[in-house]
């Protein structure tokens, strides 16, 4: 993904304004303003650390420094690790706590479960690519996106805007797979992509035929789509598109997919049942 941190930053400084409202009332009372803080960030728990960048850019807004040992996308391989000290205003740092943890722990959670999904894929098709769909979190699919592409994972579609995507009522709506992609090619520039979203052989061919560039195979098993991708062979197909399976896919059943032959896989699952990885900031060396 090409980063606008800019951009990235006012996301971020949203969030926390959401948080904060008027202000941080108990900080505000309790803490003095010219006081220093120094914290440290703790990893409970082990997986791939994602949002890191994030908690940067919120704490470099309030004069907070963050030393980290480790980079976003590496692995924590111990829980109770270290990850970065902190030192700065420690209004700013109790302020900023919360809003700060919730970003490490969804990013570090998608990173986390993506990366198994696709070690486990990758044991038997070493060429796949797992993908992530648009099923993120409104307001934040910019940061879940970015969490699935730390993990190994693709990003798909970051948005309406990035790809011809023609969807089941896509094809309903104007009366078939065939005049869906007429009309798309028609109109859309050379630089974008057409794929097709497709429940059966029948239309998986004439999506081909008809020049999709990807074909996603939805809510088919297994063996319904090694008879789809033999069909395409036979046609002399198989070559012109990519094949993406998506639609009932998790952890569990990865490995089967993945052995089909397709070239995608995508899953909602990564980013709409994600769980959190946990984390924690902790004061340290507090003088009174």
């Amino acid at each position: 993904m090409i980063e606008n941190l800019q951009w990235v930053k006012q996301k971020v400084l949203a969030a926390l304004l959401e948080d904060v409202g008027y202000g941080d009332l108990t900080t505000q009372i309790i803490i003095p303003e010219s006081r220093i803080g120094e914290a440290v960030l703790v990893a409970e728990e082990s997986g791939v650390l994602a949002g890191l960048q994030e908690v940067k850019l919120l704490f470099n807004e309030f004069n907070i420094n963050i030393t980290a040992k480790l980079k976003d996308g590496e692995y924590i391989h111990e829980p109770g690790l270290k990850i970065a000290s902190i030192k700065g205003p420690l209004k700013g740092i109790l302020t900023c706590e919360r809003t700060a943890l919730n970003f490490l722990m969804r990013m570090s959670g998608i990173a986390t479960i993506t990366n198994r999904i696709v070690v486990k894929a990758r044991k038997v098709n070493p060429n796949i690519r797992v993908a992530a769909t648009r099923k993120t979190l409104p307001l934040l699919g910019y940061f879940d996106k970015r969490a699935v592409q730390l993990g190994g994972g693709d990003t798909h579609r970051l948005r309406l805007d990035d790809c011809i995507l023609i969807k089941d009522n896509h094809i309903t709506a104007v009366g078939g797979v065939e005049e869906a992609i007429k009309k798309a090619r028609k109109h859309v520039s050379f630089t974008k992509k057409i794929e097709v979203e497709v429940e059966d052989e029948e239309d998986a061919v004439k999506a081909a035929v008809s020049g999709a560039d990807i074909i996603m195979l939805d809510n088919m098993k297994p063996n319904k789509i090694v008879t789809t991708i033999r069909k395409l062979e036979e046609r002399k197909l198989r070559d012109r598109v990519l094949l993406e399976a998506s639609g009932g896919i998790n952890e569990e059943n990865i490995e089967e997919y993945a052995k089909t032959g397709v070239d995608i896989i995508s899953l909602g699952s990564i980013t709409h049942s994600v769980k959190a990885l946990n984390f924690k900031i902790e004061l340290e060396n507090l003088k009174t």
